[in-house]
């Protein structure tokens, strides 16, 4: 059987929606987040991977698992991760529970409503920022915050890609009843361009996730740690622009992806942005203090 990091797609942190172990995060944590990353990114290329068969999928899912567990050493991607969540005592649950929505990739084609695709969202995208949150210490008290903002971005995703993920895995995150309620059906997502219900369904889904943008929108405010929190406001701005396309354009025939000016632009503001909250705000305590 062929190793894990043998059926990678290709793809890497630098062609994801947000910033991988960036410049921003300090260096002391970025091999343990790509680590965590690398383990990820190889357990997604298999579950979405067009060869292999769902017990063939499920079989390399399950000896990551084991391997991070502790149950043999063949597969780098696993023996990384966990020697690096050793040295610094963390638990894998989080990346355990990655697995799980990864298992929904391979047995789950379709979802019924926007709790299905919430609950997804929970061991797909959560655990991240989970994750994250964990390696720089931050309280359980930010979680709510990050797992709203995890959710965002990943429904995002799924309505920049739902014609690709049609078209080449014939999975379909849009929620089945909300395309009901729009009078649009599975099949217009093999479409060039997307009918006028089905892109009233789109845009309807894409103004519901901006509620879950705006719900983790006091996450970098919540996190101590300023490099994160700088971080965390970049993924924001990157996150808002996407959802403000999703909005208004047709992901099957426009585009709804950030060009390279636009990252580059957006996480400038949203830099710009945190810092100068930060800044206000120890001005604004330094008051206080003074006036106590």
């Amino acid at each position: 059987m062929a190793s894990a990091g043998e059926l990678r797609s290709g793809k890497t942190d630098r062609d994801e929606n947000f910033p991988v172990a960036s410049w921003i995060i300090h260096p002391r944590h970025r091999g343990l987040i790509l680590a965590f990353y690398n383990f990820v990114r190889t357990a997604d290329d298999i579950a979405d991977h067009a060869s292999l068969s769902e017990q063939d999928k499920l079989t390399h899912l399950d000896l990551l698992e084991a391997e991070l567990l502790g149950q043999g050493d063949s597969q780098p991607e696993a023996v990384k991760l966990r020697a690096a969540l050793a040295e610094r005592g963390m638990s894998p649950r989080h990346a355990l529970d990655v697995l799980i929505a990864f298992r929904m990739d391979v047995t789950k084609l379709r979802y019924e409503d926007w709790d299905e695709v919430i609950h997804y969202c929970r061991y797909s995208a959560m655990p991240v920022g989970r994750f994250m949150l964990d390696v720089h210490g931050e309280s359980t008290a930010t979680w709510p915050a990050s797992d709203a903002l995890c959710a965002g971005l990943q429904v995002n995703n799924h309505l920049q890609d739902c014609g690709k993920d049609y078209r080449n895995l014939n999975r379909v995150y849009l929620p089945r009843n909300a395309l009901a309620a729009a009078g649009a059906s599975v099949e217009m997502l093999g479409r060039d361009s997307s009918p006028p219900a089905l892109l009233a369904c789109l845009h309807d889904l894409a103004r519901r996730t901006e509620g879950l943008l705006d719900d983790g929108r006091s996450l970098s405010a919540g996190v101590k740690d300023i490099r994160l929190g700088i971080d965390v406001a970049v993924i924001q701005a990157y996150a808002d622009k996407i959802v403000q396309l999703l909005k208004v354009r047709d992901p099957l025939s426009e585009r709804v992806h950030l060009k390279a000016h636009e990252f580059f632009g957006h996480g400038m503001l949203g830099i710009a942005g945190e810092l100068t909250r930060r800044m206000l705000g120890r001005g604004v305590a330094s008051k206080r203090a003074a006036g106590a």
